[in-house]
């Protein structure tokens, strides 16, 4: 289901810890942020696709969700499997080990980076489609076309001159071909141009309410990202002035991630779906 040089790169476990420091302390503060005010109330049931050892999986069923985590790795199912209130199985997400309309949301929160065909993230978003509830919620996470360029000055890989053909090649088609599995930078992934997240979940028959920066700009501040997740205070001002521009058009393409979304219609969905507006409290689940 993987090629190669992915299953590998996640064999290492380039991507265990990344979510509890620095960058992706701040990718995961913002992803839960929003997930926090999209999703259904708990108890709901929740399948996280691409779910890998659980990062996600642990917190939203600490606080009262089912999760179930499907992913292709037989390592990541096991390490999931171990969470409490977490059940994990192997699969692919294009073609999920699901019932029609069996879950009331289904996060994508990592096989759109993999995916390098447009035919097989639409078929990622349609499955995702398939297996939600009516009027039930998609979350899809894509990497922004842009990042590698931005991450390249920050951490210097210009400096090998291996990796400046890769920034050309995303930048061109949007695909990081890095099948070198001795290199260290992120491995084969699709980065997707802000515009193009929504022409994919609608083709695939969802409605998307919106598409939001996950960090902005803020990834990029170096040093000084460490000292404000070290505050609560400054953590919780960052939280709640990205909240305020979150789907500022100019911004997304400034993003390392980005979040689309969508939701299944229904004339009923307002059952299953929160508003947005009314919920601006941030739950940091630690």
């Amino acid at each position: 289901m993987l090629s190669p040089e992915i299953s590998e790169y996640y064999r290492r476990g380039g991507e265990r810890h990344r979510l509890a420091a620095g960058q992706g302390r701040l990718e995961f503060l913002r992803t839960w942020d929003v997930l926090t005010r999209v999703l259904p109330a708990a108890p709901a049931d929740v399948l996280d696709v691409g779910g890998a050892t659980g990062g996600y999986a642990g917190p939203l069923a600490n606080a009262g969700y089912r999760v179930r985590v499907v992913d292709p790795l037989p390592e990541h199912v096991a390490q999931a499997a171990t969470l409490p209130g977490v059940t994990a199985v192997p699969g692919d997400a294009r073609a999920l080990p699901a019932a029609d309309h069996s879950v009331d949301a289904v996060l994508l929160l990592g096989p759109l980076y993999h995916l390098p065909e447009r035919a097989d993230r639409v078929a990622a978003w349609r499955e995702a489609a398939r297996v939600v509830r009516p009027g039930g919620v998609v979350v899809g996470a894509t990497i922004s076309r842009f990042a590698s360029l931005f991450d390249g000055f920050v951490k210097d890989h210009f400096g090998d001159p291996r990796y400046r053909p890769l920034i050309e090649g995303a930048l061109a088609d949007g695909v990081h071909r890095n099948t070198d599995t001795g290199r260290t930078w992120f491995t084969t992934a699709y980065f997707h141009h802000p515009d193009e997240m929504a022409g994919e979940a609608t083709e695939a028959g969802l409605g998307v309410r919106r598409v939001v920066a996950v960090e902005g700009p803020l990834w990029l501040t170096g040093p000084r990202l460490p000292e404000i997740l070290a505050s609560p205070e400054l953590t919780d001002l960052l939280l709640q002035m990205m909240r305020a521009v979150e789907d500022e058009p100019s911004l997304l393409g400034a993003s390392s991630h980005l979040l689309t979304v969508a939701h299944s219609p229904s004339n009923t969905s307002q059952a299953f779906t929160t508003d947005m507006a009314a919920r601006t409290g941030v739950r940091d689940p630690g």
